[in-house]
């Protein structure tokens, strides 16, 4: 038994062979903020063999008050989550092999990712990146945990392919509107809460341990001190298109052109070009500095303009922050670089 991992291998149902089960297995993190920052974490210290961080965003200000990975100095150099996430946990073990990938979660760039991992671990902040997890889970027979949380509100529910019900099983579609963090806030213990849970389903299947994993879909609101779950077993469905006889994979389409979308509960729209595009920073800068001051770092540039800033990174993605109107940004975006 080795003293970093004892008190973990001393816990029955983890033992010496479960920490070896563990140090085998590839874990998949998509999303790098609040549930990321913890999940990512606990993997890392529970001696996880490799983690893959996937996170298309920055670190702001905003996020210190419960993304524990993050500090100030990240916040002000405006460094991409996956690049400050590993950086940290590097620091905290350095026996754990850790990919740091800076890229939107889209089926194209998660696919080869998917089909060597373990487990996939949802920590995103929109249900179309849950929805693309949900195929890409079944599509490579992946296991994959969802959570949620904003306010004092967190929910959480495990995907076993083949054996339970899949999240397009239970939402049918893919749900509009609702609060998000922006409008409602959210408070630290709701995420710690919803990503304790995560682990443990997490540890459970990495140390084979079905018989105990939780087949309920939990919610729960720790400040009006409600918590409730319910059975998921009858709602599985041999229609559905991403888990039953006949699987299509429906939110794996994608449609090769511009994709433009308001950032979950942020007056931003992200702008994607329909193919990589590498910019060369030494020019832009050039080109920028005529609009407006302009920050860089090895993985972004920034643009303030007096309403709007825009962020521009490495693979073609642009943030531009201050408007919820996409026509407006596009007009923008294909002003200042198209």
């Amino acid at each position: 038994m080795t003293e970093r991992y004892s008190r973990q291998q001393l816990f029955q149902p983890v033992g010496n062979k479960g920490q070896q089960q563990i140090r085998s297995k590839h874990v998949l993190v998509v999303g790098a903020g609040a549930l990321g920052s913890a999940s990512a974490e606990a993997l890392v210290r529970a001696g996880i063999g490799k983690l893959t961080l996937v996170d298309r965003d920055y670190v702001e200000w905003s996020n210190l008050q419960r993304q524990q990975l993050y500090t100030e100095q990240d916040a002000q150099n405006k460094l991409p989550k996956a690049v400050a996430a590993k950086n940290r946990l590097c620091q905290i073990n350095t026996e754990v092999k850790i990919e740091a990938l800076v890229m939107d979660a889209q089926p194209a760039n998660l696919e080869s990712i998917v089909q060597t991992a373990d487990l996939i671990i949802d920590a995103t902040d929109n249900f179309d990146i849950r929805f693309i997890l949900n195929d890409l889970s079944h599509k490579y027979e992946v296991p994959w945990i969802y959570g949620s949380c904003v306010g004092s509100y967190g929910a959480t529910y495990t995907v076993i392919p083949n054996v339970t019900p899949c999240l397009h099983c239970i939402l049918k579609k893919v749900p509009v509107g609702g609060a998000t963090c922006e409008t409602a806030g959210i408070i630290s213990p709701a995420v710690q809460i919803v990503a304790a849970y995560q682990i443990t389903e997490a540890l459970k299947i990495l140390v084979e341990d079905v018989e105990a994993l939780r087949h309920t879909f939990l919610t729960f609101d720790v400040w009006n001190n409600q918590h409730a779950e319910f059975k998921t077993g009858k709602m599985k469905s041999d229609k559905c298109s991403s888990c039953g006889s006949t699987q299509t994979y429906p939110y794996l389409a994608y449609e090769n052109q511009l994709k433009t979308e308001v950032l979950c509960g942020r007056e931003t729209v992200q702008i994607r070009p329909s193919q990589r595009h590498l910019y060369n920073f030494d020019e832009l800068e050039k080109r920028l500095k005529k609009q407006g001051k302009v920050d860089r770092n090895p993985y972004l540039l920034s643009c303030q303009l007096p309403e709007q800033r825009f962020v521009i990174f490495q693979d073609g993605r642009v943030f531009i922050h201050g408007t919820n109107d996409i026509q407006f940004a596009r007009s923008l975006y294909y002003r200042l670089l198209g």
